[in-house]
């Protein structure tokens, strides 16, 4: 999947020295740079959480649509099957992206998962409605966090950071005060984020049930009906939609042969991963490249 970095190619429509190592960046949107990140959204390994500032967008999640207007917050964490339908033409929103390895390396990582999923598991949905003054609150952590990305700074990285963490610390406390209750117990909710969690890091690997319920410590069965519960989806569709999306970005940006690719997505043989390939996506590996390649995020 594409970092962070790879990712500013795409959104910035450039690229530049300073950006190489970045690993928390915020912008402004329009409805040209929102549309033009579809190409890539599948692939983002990054966390990112979009305020719609004025005008609406409307998205696709699961096969629905939902449109997001002022004050909305819409959240993405790596793997959601999530694209941009259409935007309004006075649409702009402010975008608060990490790379997905800092996030998951970082003090606050079940903050940010659980900030990110939130709407998912409690609300059914991938948007969270903000009261004025939180929405208010939050866009001005979020153009600070724009104005030390533009402006030379010693400490830019690490005032970047802290400012997420602050950002993470509002916007959960605004997510717990907008409930009365949770749908969940806690330990269900933090099962399925810890399944998540894992899942990001381990799905080239493991392909298997059982490994992510082993490192849980719970059953099988459990976890399925946990993961069920709270989201809808299960636990294959959860590493098969990860794999598939690992799969068809690395058809598209390598020179990997089809082999190569079965053998790092740790598949027995590379006719199993052509049938899982074709499942997934409705033509074979090969008629994907052909019509899809792009060797370079910045083309």
């Amino acid at each position: 999947m594409y970092s962070l970095s790879e990712v500013l190619k795409v959104l910035l429509d450039k690229g530049s020295p300073d950006e190489a190592n970045v690993m928390v960046f915020c912008t402004e949107l329009d409805p040209a740079v929102t549309l033009r990140v579809n190409r890539i959204q599948d692939t983002i390994a990054c966390y990112t959480f979009t305020l719609v500032v004025q005008g609406w967008l409307t998205i696709e999640y699961n096969n629905q649509q939902f449109t997001l207007n002022k004050d909305d917050l819409y959240p993405y964490a790596p793997g959601m099957p999530v694209r941009v339908i259409a935007a309004s033409e006075d649409y702009r929103g402010i975008c608060l992206l990490t790379d997905e390895t800092f996030t998951l390396r970082s003090s606050n990582m079940l903050s940010a998962i659980r900030a990110a999923y939130f709407s998912l598991v409690e609300l059914t949905e991938p948007k969270f409605q903000l009261k004025p003054a939180d929405a208010a609150h939050l866009a001005d952590l979020m153009r600070l966090a724009i104005h030390y990305v533009k402006e030379p700074h010693p400490q830019r990285d690490e005032s970047l950071r802290l400012l997420y963490n602050l950002f993470l610390i509002d916007l959960t406390a605004t997510q717990e005060r907008s409930i009365g209750h949770h749908r969940f117990p806690k330990r269900v909710e933090e099962i399925y984020l810890d399944f998540l969690r894992l899942l990001s890091q381990h799905y080239c690997e493991h392909h298997d049930i059982a490994f992510y319920a082993r490192e849980l410590c719970i059953t099988t069965t459990y976890l399925s009906r946990i993961v069920r519960q709270v989201s809808g989806r299960t636990v294959v569709e959860y590493i098969d939609q990860m794999l598939q999306t690992e799969a068809a970005w690395l058809l598209r940006t390598t020179p990997l042969t089809v082999a190569q690719i079965a053998d790092r997505l740790h598949f027995a043989e590379t006719a199993s991963f052509a049938r899982f390939f074709r499942r997934m996506k409705g033509c074979t590996p090969k008629e994907y490249r052909n019509t899809n390649a792009i060797l370079s995020v910045s083309e």
